[in-house]
Parts: structure tokens; C-alpha cells; sequence
């Protein structure tokens, strides 16, 4: 049994967010720490996971607060942020800018998702990911080694990603 799995099998999922980003050097994307959208994006929930999934190109990924260096991230590659620690997605190693607006974070009533979200510089290289917020009844340990656990997708969803 592989991690992810594991992780899956802990957590009761009970809602979700997601976002389709299309990402042009530069960017940098700061999330919230998900104690501050809870209650709007998952009203009665008593976790909130937030995740990343690179379906093309690569970026970086770490924690608000600096504590761990970014982590590169590649196409198939997914990092999720267990503790609910406010997140750095960037295309760059180090960059940083304003955290994303609250408003964003919200629950969908009547609105197809994924969100889709264009961001960054207009520049060549170009990250196409897929983000998600999610809900759950339980909460997976949040003493994960590393803080931020990334996982390479299967074959099968990067091809199904992939088109």
C-alpha cells in the first residue's frame, strides 16, 4: 500500500474545492493557512486539506513561513499540505508575493468547477496545475516527514491529465 493511499483511507472526504491553473513565468501563488477559509469554503467541516497536482511543466511548492526549503515539483507530481499551513506555489525557487485574497476561497453554489485561473507574467514556460481544497472529518497526522509529502502520480491519471 503506498502513502497516498493510506492518507485516503484515514480522512473521510466530505466536500471539495478545486481550481484549474494555467501559470506563465513568472508567478507565485500564497495561499491562506486553512483555519482562515474554513468556515467559507467548508461551513461544518472539521479539517480542511489543501493540495497541489502538476499536470504539465514544473514549479516549486513550500510553506508560508519559510521553515522548509520549496520542494520542485514536476508534471505528475502532487504535494499536499496536511497541517493546513499557509502554502508558496511559485516559478521560481524563493519567490514570493501577496497572499491570494481571501474572497477567492468560497463555496460554489450554482458555479461549475474547477475555478479556472490564469496567473503569472506572460512569460514562455507555462505550469498547468490543478489545485484542491478539501473537506474531512478526520484529520490526517500532521506529523508528516516531510512537512509537505509529495506523491508521483500513476501513469494513468497523467495520461488521463494529459488528455
Amino acid at each position: 500500500m503506498d502513502v497516498l493511499s493510506d492518507v485516503l483511507r484515514a480522512v473521510r472526504l466530505t466536500g471539495a474545492i478545486y481550481f484549474d491553473i494555467d501559470a506563465s513565468s513568472p508567478w507565485v501563488g500564497e495561499s491562506p493557512g486553512t483555519a482562515e477559509i474554513a468556515a467559507a469554503v467548508m461551513p461544518g467541516v472539521e479539517h480542511i486539506i489543501s493540495f497541489h497536482a502538476v499536470m504539465s511543466g514544473s514549479c516549486w511548492a513550500g510553506l508560508g513561513d519559510g521553515s522548509v526549503p520549496p520542494l520542485r515539483l514536476n508534471a505528475g507530481d502532487v504535494v499536499v499540505f496536511p497541517g493546513g499551513a499557509p502554502n508558496v506555489m511559485s516559478s521560481s525557487p524563493g519567490l514570493r508575493g501577496e497572499p491570494n485574497p481571501i474572497a477567492m476561497y468560497y463555496r460554489p453554489i450554482g458555479t461549475n468547477l474547477p475555478f479556472a485561473l490564469m496567473h503569472g507574467g506572460g512569460g514562455d514556460e507555462r505550469t498547468a496545475s490543478f489545485a484542491g481544497i478539501s473537506g474531512a472529518t478526520r484529520a490526517p497526522s500532521t506529523r508528516c516527514s516531510p512537512p509537505c509529502p509529495t506523491f508521483s502520480a500513476p501513469a494513468s491519471l497523467q495520461t488521463i491529465a494529459a488528455g
